[in-house]
């Protein structure tokens, strides 16, 4: 009964949508604000939609759970009236065991496998929960989608908030207690709005939370009383020795007389193809003598005359190639000389700077020397006149 659980949500939706439609006055006649009961309505209408995409990955995943839970229930039957016998010769050409596309193709797949690895001798066998697993059930339930509805609808609650707070606070106005009392109808108003969006909002993503997270539960208990019951009554018994042994001579003599064909005909291809070209050949050397004649030896002396110019090209370009290479020698002295001109006036132009710097040093000196003695003359002459 779990996998019907999300009747559940529709019953809860049409219990919020009639007491939204009471709250507002849609019964009563007394519509308090056509602008919030279009929000509220707008919401709920999202949140319909939402669970509509929800209800049909439900409804897909119900039909995979519910033809998983009935073969199990047929294969525990047939197996008790056959006596214990495996089932697996029953059921390994059949390609209708599934009614649903999804189970069909992946029993398929399955059984392909295990004739492939019967075929080539490989010991051992595959499994069916690398076919029909939990990734299996949760593509059928739209996971990506049903695992963030949650979310979804608290973010809805909670923009139902501030949308419904910005309402109040946009018709909110004044400067007086007289002013305020008049606009305090459209902020409650608005605050209802609020109120009312959050509550609906996180009272779904409680609920949805809760029944979804019970129906992949429930899912997964079926697929997981389906893989048992496989094994137990019809997981493909493992080759033997010597079943292995002899289909790996099988598949090798097999192998071993395909590439025998093979070669023959590549062999005999060979060679008419050999002969074929052959005559082809002789033919086109025939009509190609008797319709140019002697044409043939000119021919012959122009690509001679051709290759004594190639080589006369050649011996040019070789030397070309070596004066270049000369005169890349020639650069490179000429620059390891400006190199070492430029060391040199570098050389020089520290040392002239060095000087410089004495000769700056002297003049300082000297200029203080005249500066101290004239200072002394000047002492000295003033004495004298006194």
């Amino acid at each position: 009964m779990k996998n019907r659980l999300y009747y559940v949500l529709f019953l809860l939706y049409a219990i919020v949508v009639a007491f939204v439609l009471y709250v507002n006055g849609v019964f009563t006649g007394e519509e308090a604000s056509l602008v919030n009961l279009a929000i509220n309505i707008g919401f709920l209408i999202v949140i319909g939609i939402l669970f509509l995409i929800s209800a049909v990955s439900f409804g897909r995943l119900n039909r995979i759970t519910d033809e998983l839970e009935g073969m199990s229930e047929q294969w525990m039957k047939e197996y008790k009236e056959a006596g214990g016998k495996n089932l697996w010769q029953a059921y390994q050409d059949r390609k209708d065991v599934f009614e649903n596309e999804d189970l069909r193709v992946a029993f398929n797949k399955f059984r392909m496998r295990v004739k492939s690895l019967r075929r080539r001798g490989a010991a051992g066998t595959c499994d069916l929960e690398e076919y029909i697993n939990e990734n299996l059930l949760d593509r059928a339930g739209m996971h990506f989608f049903n695992s963030g509805m949650s979310g979804t609808l608290t973010g809805l609650g909670i923009l139902g908030t501030f949308l419904g707070l910005s309402m109040g606070l946009g018709a909110f106005s004044g400067d007086d207690i007289f002013t305020i009392s008049d606009n305090v109808g459209p902020l409650l108003s608005g605050m209802k709005v609020a109120f009312h969006t959050s509550v609906y909002g996180i009272f779904f993503s409680l609920v949805f939370n809760f029944i979804y997270r019970s129906i992949m539960s429930d899912a997964y208990e079926k697929l997981e009383n389906f893989l048992n019951v496989f094994h137990q009554t019809a997981q493909p018994p493992a080759a033997t020795e010597d079943e292995n042994t002899a289909a790996m001579v099988v598949y090798q003599a097999g192998t071993a007389n395909a590439l025998k064909k093979i070669l023959e005909l590549m062999q005999g291809g060979a060679a008419e193809q050999t002969a074929g070209v052959e005559r082809i050949v002789g033919q086109f050397t025939e009509q190609i003598q008797e319709a140019l004649g002697t044409d043939f030896q000119r021919l012959g002396n122009i690509l001679k005359a051709a290759g004594e110019a190639q080589m006369v090209s050649a011996r040019n370009a070789k030397e070309l190639i070596d004066t270049v290479a000369n005169l890349a020698e020639v650069s490179r002295n000429v620059q390891e000389t400006l190199a070492q001109v430029t060391r040199r006036q570098e050389e020089f132009a520290g040392e002239l700077k060095s000087q410089r710097e004495r000769l700056e040093n002297a003049c300082n000196e000297i200029t203080g020397e005249i500066s101290s003695q004239l200072y002394a003359f000047d002492q000295m002459r003033s004495l004298y006149e006194e």
